[in-house]
């Protein structure tokens, strides 16, 4: 029997500009039947607010609470800024959830020592490298993080602007090069431009979609069983 997959999405990008995790799963797992799950405003509220306050939690909660209900095997939640909330999502349900840049955050604290957090939007800075250094503890490794912000790119894509967006984030990937020995996405919406990045800068480029949606596979395999 094919298992339910339920996609959290804080964003319609992933809907509708940037479907790759629906591409990726399409391509891993053809037989999963996928559930969607949007709150489309609880991202833009988290960056009005400069934080997750009770209520943006609250949201996540319910919406990890409307997947189990609709007979969902297991949770992926698509959006880093808001990744804190799944552990209280977690609690909430009785089926698994994965966050879509736990995997990226075990290789990075693997395999770097000085590493780079690249995003285009600030509230996912401190989650992912929350997230980084709790693997590193996890891990037994100290590592130093440096936080890095294309300013304004994500407004730029979210009008349709890609070219712009990209050159944005193309010139903090070059600069944070010279500071880190590996560079971590911060956002999957940055997925497409991991090859080039990595040729810009001469580093490797770690991105949440593929290794993120590998990890789920995995555990829908799991579960399959």
């Amino acid at each position: 029997m094919a298992q339910k997959v339920a996609i959290l999405h804080t964003s319609f990008v992933f809907v509708s500009v940037e479907p790759v995790i629906n591409d990726l799963i399409a391509e891993m797992m053809p037989d999963a039947e996928v559930l969607h799950f949007v709150d489309s405003d609880v991202l833009a509220t988290v960056v009005r607010e400069q934080g997750i306050s009770q209520k943006s939690e609250d949201r996540m909660v319910h919406l990890a609470q409307a997947a189990e209900a609709a007979g969902a095997d297991i949770i992926f939640s698509a959006c880093s800024s808001l990744g804190p909330t799944l552990d209280a999502a977690a609690r909430a349900v009785d089926i698994p959830v994965i966050k879509i840049d736990e995997a990226m955050a075990i290789r990075a604290a693997t395999e770097g020592s000085r590493i780079g957090v690249l995003a285009t939007v600030p509230t996912t800075l401190g989650p992912t490298s929350d997230l980084i250094a709790a693997k590193a503890l996890e891990l037994g490794r100290e590592v130093s993080i440096e936080q890095r912000l294309a300013a304004g790119a994500f407004d730029v894509l979210m009008g349709g602007d890609r070219e712009k967006h990209d050159a944005l984030v193309i010139e903090q990937a070059v600069a944070l090069a010279g500071e880190v020995d590996i560079i971590v996405l911060a956002q999957a919406s940055m997925n497409r431009l991991a090859d080039v990045l990595s040729e810009r800068t001469g580093l490797v480029v770690l991105s949440s979609p593929r290794m993120g949606v590998e990890f789920l596979a995995e555990r829908v395999s799991e579960l399959a069983k």
